[in-house]
């Protein structure tokens, strides 16, 4: 079977020596004669496990001391409103950038006041927004890295008074961060991480003493008490995080966030080149925002009836998953670190026969 070109926004590709190490795992994990889908998450083979991941991700974003690394369940979307329930006494700050940093503000207003600094909506979030100021009288300014949907990415963070939260479910493990500038990160696994269905939080152990006083919190919702069990209050999404740990030691042997952005700058530079110089193609992000994981582009206003044409060239070289979202249309290259130059090639080589 020819290989396919995986561009999937997510659940996205994976490293394939991680898939080759979980089939390992279901069959007989750790030399137990037991399935990882059946051994139990307090063994000493599975705590091995959680210590090794938290190892790995405390390595590769040189994470310091104290700060907490969980592993929890409910996606990003959870962290909406997780978040605001920790630490939104007043009011706290958001940039509005897409979809999912709308989803964010939405959750946080039923617990307070939400003071959006700066919004793309004017623009259909084709760029990402600069020159706003943090105000410092708010409980946390919240922003998200990268715009999934819409392809734009922050490609530099701001200086701010108060704790900053990020939402870096698309670009995590993509590049280096400098992760002592935030108090809490987050992101869904499904992008650069692992499988669907494990989130990871970084979250600096200090802020736990800024929860609102007299809020009841649900024990689930109670980050302190997660840190405190080691992501282990409830049986955590056990095959996930095995994944996730195959996938890290991947990243960690081919460089580090180091060595990912490299390889994905020279992928999506190609891609970009591509659609620059294509007389049918044009992107839809301003230049200096462009996402280096999401790469929308779109048919030029001459040519809207290729779009079948190209779908079909498409299909037949195996390019899968560069659908745009539905909101948007378009076309949509996911990235992401373990996609391969050369699937951006076959995707370049498409584009330019097509031409």
């Amino acid at each position: 079977m020819s290989k396919v070109h995986n561009f999937s926004a997510g659940p996205s590709i994976l490293a394939p020596v991680a898939f080759q190490k979980s089939i390992d795992a279901i069959n007989n994990f750790a030399g137990t004669g037991l399935s990882i889908l059946e051994i139990s998450h307090r063994s000493k083979e599975f705590e091995a496990v959680m210590d090794e991941t938290k190892d790995l991700v405390r390595t590769l974003m040189s994470v310091p001391e104290d700060y907490d690394i969980l592993f929890l369940q409910g996606g990003a979307s959870t962290q909406f409103f997780q978040i605001p329930h920790n630490f939104l006494r007043t009011s706290a700050a958001y940039t509005k950038t897409g979809v999912w940093a709308a989803g964010a503000i939405k959750e946080a207003k039923l617990y307070g006041e939400v003071r959006v600094l700066a919004s793309s909506e004017d623009k259909n979030f084709s760029y990402i927004p600069k020159g706003y100021t943090i105000p410092d009288d708010v409980d946390y300014f919240h922003c998200t890295s990268n715009n999934t949907i819409y392809g734009s990415q922050m490609q530099q963070f701001p200086d701010s008074p108060v704790p900053m939260f990020c939402d870096m479910s698309s670009d995590i493990f993509s590049r280096p961060v400098e992760t002592s500038k935030f108090d809490l990160i987050y992101a869904g696994a499904q992008k650069n991480m692992g499988p669907a269905g494990v989130t990871m939080v970084i979250v600096k152990k200090s802020l736990y003493n800024r929860r609102p006083e007299g809020r009841p919190m649900p024990s689930m919702l109670d980050y302190k008490l997660h840190g405190e069990k080691g992501s282990m209050y409830n049986t955590p999404p056990v095959f996930p995080i095995l994944v996730s740990k195959f996938n890290l030691e991947w990243v960690k042997e081919n460089g580090g966030c180091e060595g990912m952005e490299a390889r994905n700058t020279e992928k999506a530079s190609l891609l970009y080149n591509a659609i620059d110089s294509s007389p049918y193609f044009k992107g839809t992000v301003a230049v200096e925002d462009r996402s280096k994981m999401n790469v929308c582009f779109v048919f030029n206003e001459e040519n809207p009836d290729l779009e079948q044409k190209f779908n079909a060239a498409c299909k037949e070289a195996k390019i899968s998953g560069i659908k745009g979202h539905r909101s948007t249309g378009g076309y949509r290259a996911s990235l992401y670190n373990a996609l391969p130059l050369e699937s951006v090639q076959a995707l370049v080589n498409v584009m330019e026969t097509f031409a």
